[in-house]
């Protein structure tokens, strides 16, 4: 089958690396949108080549946005852009940054090494003051903000999403990971009679 022609397995399709581990849902929830379009860029001039793309970049470890995209600034030549809902706009960057010869930085391929997970339900806190050290709530840790850190005892970024918490690390660990939350959820619902 021709590459442009193949079909991506991801780690919780059938097929995939992790499929068997469930993805839970009830108080607390396990989404997985690892399907979705994204592009990382990293290395020097990477910022000013997005700025040059009309791109405003936010400070390190801050997120912005651009035409429904979420931009995140990982460090000063580390930027990932999210686009859950804007594909379009991301196939465009991407379009650009790919026919661009100028200095552009270099693919950090966060759509192939990256899952990314979502959490969320009425549970939500406490899985992940469970899950992750940091003092993640609303008054210590903004909207805009982004953490790299451990969640689920694995390296891991995670930042606010409408719905609750959105979570990017290794995909190789995404049955591990899966596991651990699936653990935290039980452990909560348990503890607060809900099983």
């Amino acid at each position: 089958m021709a590459a442009s022609t193949a079909t991506r397995v991801y780690p919780f399709m059938p097929g995939g690396a992790a499929d068997g581990p469930e993805l839970i849902s009830g108080a607390v929830v396990l989404s997985d949108l690892t399907d979705r379009p994204r592009f990382g860029l990293k290395g020097g001039c990477s910022a000013a080549w997005l700025a040059a793309q009309g791109i405003t970049l936010p400070a390190v470890n801050r997120i912005g946005d651009h035409r429904g995209m979420r931009v995140l600034r990982l460090g000063n030549e580390d930027i990932l852009l999210l686009a859950e809902d804007a594909g379009e706009t991301l196939a465009e960057v991407k379009a650009a940054w790919q026919a661009a010869t100028a200095p552009k930085g270099y693919s950090s391929w966060r759509e192939e090494g990256w899952a990314w997970m979502r959490l969320s339900g009425p549970r939500l806190a406490e899985a992940m003051s469970a899950l992750c050290a940091l003092d993640l709530r609303p008054q210590k840790f903004g909207a805009d903000d982004i953490a790299q850190t451990r969640v689920g005892h694995i390296e891991a970024v995670t930042f606010r999403s409408p719905a609750g918490f959105d979570i990017l690390f290794d995909i190789t660990a995404s049955a591990y990971f899966a596991r651990a939350v699936a653990a935290v959820a039980g452990h909560t619902d348990q503890h607060r009679g809900y099983s």
